[in-house]
């Protein structure tokens, strides 16, 4: 499905809204739109509040779908695809939500210029217009029925039954190192590239939020100096998915630029079989990354 969002505020900060919607790739007819009033913030906020609400319009039309995410914001975009750091905490925050929506191996994020976004520009500005008046946000006269039921599907969503916390996945990983500014420019950045966002930091470490929990990177006092041996017992090495298998080698061709090298050059990409399509990479303490394709 096609996304599209914006968001505005008047004053930035001063009054703000977004505009979100959620497009057939095939028709171009819209299947759900939303716009709602966010008070008194700073346009990136306006923006990142649209593009969830877009994720969540078309996570509630088909759970399964992937997407593709047009917004006229540079930054949202290139933050969310990984190629822009995210230093402001509240920006960390939206984006972590904004992954925990949907999978983001399934979104793809592209700009496109403000005249081609006209929609979820207009709806971001009912949503302001509203929010002067004093008023909720409401669809336009004639517009989609499916627009409408959607929205309301999302909003009864929005406050659903207690239910049982799932259980079996992992809530964490925590990695303590011997020195976090040197773990902080292999693995940190090889984390933001497959889809984490740096969540919070603190002196000694900071932590990173997927799409399905978190790691934390961590040098302290109580960490027992000595150089890392992935053979010992404990934790040999981490596998994230990384995409396609153009994905993968364009990964790891850059990779080498952050202080990490190929392993099993002489078998690679299929180390790990003739079925499994993977990159294994290591840094300079001898921490091992696998980068799986498909």
């Amino acid at each position: 499905m096609i996304v599209e969002a914006d968001g505005g505020s008047r004053g930035n900060p001063g009054i703000a809204g977004y505009g979100a919607l959620v497009r057939d790739p095939d028709t171009g007819r819209i299947l759900a739109e939303k716009a709602e009033y966010v008070g008194r913030v700073s346009n990136n906020v306006a923006e990142y509040s649209g593009l969830i609400a877009a994720l969540e319009l078309a996570h509630s039309i088909d759970p399964d779908c992937w997407i593709l995410a047009k917004m006229d914001s540079k930054l949202v975009v290139e933050q969310m695809s990984g190629r822009w750091k995210i230093k402001h905490a509240d920006m960390q925050k939206l984006a972590a939500k904004a992954r925990s929506i949907v999978n983001p191996q399934r979104v793809k994020y592209q700009w496109i210029p403000r005249e081609l976004n006209k929609d979820a520009d207009r709806l971001s500005n009912e949503a302001m217009d509203a929010g002067t008046a004093g008023v909720p946000w409401k669809p336009r006269a004639g517009a989609d029925t499916k627009a409408a039921a959607a929205a309301a599907v999302l909003e009864a969503a929005s406050s659903p039954a207690p239910a049982a916390a799932p259980t079996g996945r992992l809530h964490h990983t925590e990695i303590w190192v011997n020195d976090f500014a040197a773990a902080e420019k292999s693995l940190g950045w090889l984390l933001e590239r497959v889809g984490y966002v740096r969540k919070d930091e603190w002196d000694s470490g900071a932590s990173w939020q997927g799409a399905e929990g978190y790691i934390v990177l961590e040098e302290g006092p109580d960490v027992e100096r000595g150089p890392y041996s992935r053979k010992r017992a404990g934790l040999n090495h981490l596998a994230f998915r990384a995409g396609s298998e153009a994905d993968v080698e364009l990964l790891a061709r850059r990779a080498a630029s952050h202080g990490w090298t190929l392993m099993f050059a002489d078998r690679h990409p299929h180390a790990g079989g003739a079925e499994h399509y993977a990159a294994y990479l290591e840094n300079e303490e001898g921490f091992e990354v696998e980068l799986v394709a498909g």
